[in-house]
């Protein structure tokens, strides 16, 4: 018999989806699916646990933030992310988006410099029969092409401006999620990449986060 929380939590998935992700323009029924899917609620700090399905960023430790759903459903979306491609992750954070990738892709390769994040994700993905993960910890702020070429990354903290790097480490045809930019108004982008010496850049929304750790900093005006 179904439990009145696990009712509770699959009601909030499916309002979640209808009422915050679908109206801002998803439209991929596959990310529909798993966010439908997904148990949110497993992968949010017990105090916050009320908030997994509300519209807001959800505060982890060491002034870190998951973002809110609707911006994660678009970088899904976005990323377009296929079951035969090889997926790095910068930034593990809760492991949510690390869920939804590795349950999308091939295999994900999630890099994280704060240890604590690394354990927590692996205890909750495996309880979860998610086993397609390499969590490694690390500072990938500049890089990290040990395992690439990747045909998709995605990078869960901002940058004000991404290093070449990481355009470099993707496949033809590569897809990359990033947040560029000064707080309070940072742009969410798509890079693709076209050729050897080729990337499209798309911005999708604006948004605004914290910086990934060891992240350059904006350059100082000199008068």
């Amino acid at each position: 018999m179904q439990s009145l929380q696990s009712f509770d939590n699959e009601m909030a998935r499916i309002n979640m989806v209808e009422q915050q992700i679908r109206p801002w323009q998803l439209f991929d029924n596959r990310v529909l699916d798993l966010f439908a899917s997904m148990p949110r609620e497993r992968f949010v700090p017990e105090k916050y646990r009320s908030l997994a399905y509300s519209d807001c960023k959800i505060p982890l430790s060491q002034n870190q933030m998951m973002m809110p759903p609707r911006e994660e459903a678009r970088m899904l979306q976005a990323l377009n992310v296929q079951k035969s491609d090889l997926i790095l992750e910068v930034g593990t954070g809760s492991g949510f988006v690390t869920a939804l990738l590795a349950t999308s892709g091939y295999k994900v390769h999630s890099i994280e410099i704060i240890k604590d994040y690394i354990e927590q994700a692996q205890t909750i993905c495996e309880s979860l029969g998610i086993g397609n993960i390499e969590f490694e910890e690390g500072d990938a702020a500049n890089g990290w092409p040990h395992y690439g070429p990747y045909d998709v990354i995605a990078i869960t903290g901002g940058f004000y401006e991404l290093p070449e790097s990481f355009k470099k480490s993707l496949n033809i045809g590569g897809r990359l999620f990033c947040i560029e930019g000064s707080s309070p108004a940072m742009q969410a982008k798509l890079i693709t990449r076209v050729d050897d010496e080729k990337w499209l850049e798309e911005n999708l929304f604006e948004t605004d986060i914290e910086l990934l750790i060891n992240a350059k900093k904006a350059e100082a005006f000199v008068f």
